[in-house]
């Protein structure tokens, strides 16, 4: 049902912490140009956990003018499952095309009660599910088990594989076959994974290098993996970007150099300052610096 290469897009602020729907609309509309297949909106690299429900639906609406009819996702990370709940009725009305679903965000579940707010979330927003797996930043590992309880409901047709391990892309699609569309969710590891099978990413720094991410994913899909390792050799210490605790702050800061954007965060978040801030412009400004000629797909 879902392919292709989904920004995670960034949330953007105006100076007053208000969103900044202008700046938001020619960034996303940037990513549709480049031939992204959808867009997700509010997760991580987006911020959610810091906005509003009524400011993350307001950030659906944007995503969905510049989307070309093309699918945009609300995520649904809540700590309490009522909320995530909540948020899925409105998004659905709001007319979102599906759910990128984390089980919990604060309290860690077991298995059982995995299954259940998932299946919860299903049930309130009746739409499309992925089911964000990320054992590593929300210590929920949504396993080949758990998913094969959730295999028999038609609603969850995607799954955003980021254990950082390799081999449970491996796992899934033997254990599935076609039953899911597996996404990778780990920049740093897309190559790899789209190399064993995977049909999705779930992108990063595609906010900031749109061109180069498609033309990765395209030239995979075209079975011209040394071209697009190529690409993916230059672009490996951006992605690494996206792997680390200040990835929201670093990925803005690629947005500025690559895009002419704002690193502006919601608190208590705060833009990279001092060595650090130097540290990551240098990564940017040599990679800008070496940008390959892509070749045609």
């Amino acid at each position: 049902m879902w392919t292709g290469v989904f920004p995670a897009v960034t949330t953007k602020f105006n100076a007053d912490d208000t969103l900044d729907h202008a700046e938001m609309e020619r960034c996303f509309a940037l990513q549709m140009e480049a031939g992204c297949d959808g867009l997700i909106v509010c997760g991580s690299l987006g911020e959610g956990s810091m906005l509003s429900q009524d400011e993350r639906l307001a950030v659906l609406k944007t995503a969905q003018g510049v989307a070309g009819g093309k699918p945009v996702l609300m995520t649904i990370a809540e700590a309490a499952t009522r909320d995530s709940a909540n948020l899925a009725r409105k998004a659905a009305k709001a007319g979102a095309n599906g759910f990128m679903v984390v089980p919990s965000t604060i309290y860690h579940t077991d298995p059982a009660e995995t299954v259940a707010t998932l299946k919860a979330v299903a049930e309130a927003g009746d739409l499309p599910i992925m089911i964000y797996s990320n054992r590593v930043a929300y210590r929920v590992d949504v396993t080949v088990p758990i998913m094969e309880e959730l295999a028999n409901d038609a609603r969850f047709v995607a799954v955003k594989e980021s254990s950082d391990d390799i081999r449970r892309a491996t796992e899934i699609l033997t254990h599935f076959g076609d039953r899911f569309d597996v996404f990778t969710g780990v920049d740093n590891l897309a190559f790899e994974a789209l190399a064993v099978g995977c049909n999705g990413w779930v992108a990063g720094l595609v906010v900031a290098f749109p061109k180069e991410t498609v033309a990765i994913y395209k030239l995979m899909q075209a079975g011209r993996t040394a071209e697009a390792l190529a690409i993916y050799r230059w672009f490996r210490p951006l992605l690494d970007l996206d792997v680390s605790t200040y990835l929201v702050q670093n990925i803005k800061l690629a947005e500025v150099h690559a895009l002419g954007s704002n690193d502006r965060c919601r608190m208590p978040r705060m833009p990279l300052s001092g060595e650090r801030r130097a540290k990551v412009e240098k990564i940017i400004r040599d990679a800008i610096a070496c940008r390959p000629a892509l070749p045609a797909v």
